[in-house]
């Protein structure tokens, strides 16, 4: 039998080894319980519908689905999912994109366990936590103009390697429409050319590779 005071927390990572460390921390605390731990996104969801834990931890990059779909999965069943986006990657658009989706905390793997264990205590209590850093990140950002879907879509042809001619066959545009999307991707980028402006994407979160 559980002890009812403990914050019920469940693990989600598809790496072994951060799994075990996370489980490590969470048994030195003697308010916390893990409740069960899962590799991919499905598992997550699962594991949430049988032990409906009080706080998740959620890996962002999952091999099935993002953490963030999981995530929508997951608060879409249990609206009062309290669940903490817990990733290596700080692109402000991965960020946005978990905030709007519902996460009511975001902690880098770069952390200190401590801060780890105190922002599961504060999302218990109905808080939110973003720290200082991935706050900065998100701020920096706030007014510049977002990529469209077709921009995106352009840029991950770019990503894969594609020269214009391919991308246009494969998007069924025409090359210079191709040329002026990737005018006005490296324009709201501030990118010098389609190399630095795959670069900058894929560090804010815009692109996955």
């Amino acid at each position: 039998m559980s002890d009812p005071t403990c914050i019920r927390v469940l693990s989600v990572d598809d790496h072994p080894l951060l799994r075990d460390g996370i489980a490590t921390i969470i048994r030195r605390e003697t308010d916390m319980l893990l409740v069960s731990q899962a590799a991919t996104g499905a598992e997550a969801i699962e594991q949430y519908r049988l032990h409906r834990p009080d706080v998740t931890l959620m890996d962002l990059r999952l091999p099935d689905i993002s953490g963030i779909d999981a995530m929508i999965a997951i608060r879409t069943e249990f609206l009062d999912a309290r669940i903490i986006i817990l990733t290596t990657a700080e692109g402000d658009v991965d960020i946005q994109r978990a905030l709007e989706a519902g996460a009511r905390g975001y902690l880098l793997k770069s952390m200190p366990p401590r801060q780890m264990v105190e922002t599961i205590r504060q999302v218990y209590a109905g808080k939110k936590r973003v720290p200082p850093e991935v706050a900065a990140q998100l701020a920096e950002h706030m007014s510049d103009e977002g990529l469209s879907e077709r921009e995106v879509d352009v840029l991950r042809h770019v990503a894969e390697g594609n020269r214009n001619r391919d991308i246009a066959e494969r998007l069924f545009i025409s090359e210079e429409t191709v040329k002026m999307h990737l005018k006005h991707i490296s324009e709201k980028l501030g990118a010098a050319d389609r190399t630095q402006a795959v670069a900058i994407a894929v560090r804010r979160g815009i692109i996955h590779l």
